[in-house]
């Protein structure tokens, strides 16, 4: 392997990591913590530069690698078109190139896909914790609220609604009573009316 696909693949182990340690079930709180470290460092922000010149020639690797394993490719069935020229050390050869090609390409198109997904990860748990820290501000503006109402009632407004609710009873009685004298009404002139047809 070639300096520079070892350093791609050095790359890809990175980014491996990288995203088993974004996936680990952490604390809300360590979690929040490191993704602010990660925001406001300004080291982690020259290493994402230098990250992203980096995957730009992976992607120039990777366009040549294509290239290469295309030729091979082609090279192989013109071989096998040409049937006499075959021996042991050139179908060697031959495999030994494809290999290395489709390596090559495996592991730049791999980079590159990972960066991808590390990309849209990172973005995503970031949402996440910032939903949570508002789900976190509303509950605790909630419970503020709550508690300022319940003990910021005084006495004298208790009594208030407990004279209220003592009105609102006795009007639901009253109603109650009136409704069901005009039902004995209706019904004793139903009846009556019925009688009356009857005859």
């Amino acid at each position: 392997m070639t300096l520079y696909y070892g350093l791609v693949f050095g790359l890809l182990v990175l980014e491996v990591v990288t995203f088993l340690v974004l996936i680990i079930p952490l604390p809300f709180a360590w979690r929040r913590s490191m993704f602010k470290f990660l925001a406001t460092n300004p080291l982690v922000a020259k290493a994402q530069y230098a990250l992203k010149i980096m995957f730009i020639f992976v992607a120039v690797l990777f366009v040549d690698a294509v290239q290469r394993m295309w030729k091979v490719t082609t090279d192989g069935e013109t071989m096998r078109d040409q049937a006499g020229m075959r021996d042991s050390r050139t179908e060697s050869s031959f495999h030994a190139k494809k290999f290395y090609a489709q390596r090559n390409t495996y592991l730049t198109g791999f980079t590159l896909f990972l960066s991808l997904i590390l990309s849209r990860t990172y973005s995503l748990i970031t949402e996440l914790i910032t939903t949570q820290e508002e789900l976190v501000a509303a509950k605790g503006g909630s419970s503020s609220a709550s508690s300022v109402s319940k003990g910021g009632a005084s006495s004298s407004e208790a009594e208030k609604l407990k004279v209220q609710l003592d009105n609102l009873k006795k009007q639901t009685a009253q109603q109650q009573t009136e409704y069901n004298r005009l039902a004995d009404e209706l019904a004793a002139a139903k009846g009556q009316s019925q009688s009356s047809r009857s005859d």
